[in-house]
């Protein structure tokens, strides 16, 4: 028979193992939720980049203490409407430029894109390919296309301050910032800086 002493040893254990593993829950969520969160990529758009169903980590403090770079993979909120239809913030944009500005309102939805243009930029897209600044933008990583309805868009803009201009890699089959404009850095959520699924494409971005 078990003494008291034993028994209140047991409680003990099993007090101490119940607030571990709360404690750990705990930091678990804190961390996804301040410091590093899971991504699972959605569609097409980030291909050849980032496939559907890959698994990404993404950095959602040291934006805070630097800046966004061109070129980097970013998840954000996009501006309301993005998920649902095509809308650009200026209904009167011409159809041979790309959105200049968003609706004011964000979405519910995060995106995945990456950063082509910074605050200040002109900016335009031929061919699929981005120009920025009067210069054609060295562009390895994507996969383009001459002939989509948003891959020719010869009219340059102004990226507005404090904002960026989102495109997918997969030029093609990416609705981004083209449609419905530039994104506030209020609205991005953090930079997408490796890659843990599938195993053979585990690496950093």
């Amino acid at each position: 028979m078990a003494t008291s002493k034993q028994k209140k040893s047991a409680s003990g254990s099993v007090v101490e193992f119940v607030i571990i593993v709360a404690v750990a829950l705990g930091l678990a969520l804190g961390i996804q939720a301040f410091i590093v969160k899971p991504y699972r990529i959605p569609s097409g758009s980030m291909e050849p980049t980032l496939d559907i169903g890959q698994r990404v980590l993404v950095d959602r403090v040291s934006h805070h203490f630097t800046s966004f770079h061109r070129g980097d993979v970013v998840v954000f909120k996009p501006p309301k409407g993005a998920d649902l239809e095509v809308q650009c913030g200026d209904p009167n944009k011409p159809p041979d430029e790309p959105c200049p500005k968003p609706t004011p309102q964000q979405s519910d939805t995060n995106f995945i894109k990456r950063i082509i243009g910074l605050p200040g930029d002109r900016l335009k897209v031929i061919q699929g390919y981005a120009y920025i600044n009067g210069h054609k933008l060295n562009e390895p990583y994507i996969r383009p296309d001459p002939s989509c309805p948003i891959c020719n868009e010869p009219r340059a803009i102004t990226i507005p301050p404090g904002h960026f201009f989102m495109m997918g890699d997969n030029r093609g089959e990416s609705d981004d910032s083209r449609d419905w404009g530039p994104v506030p850095k209020g609205w991005i959520i953090g930079k997408a800086f490796f890659t843990y699924w599938p195993p053979h494409r585990i690496g950093t971005l």
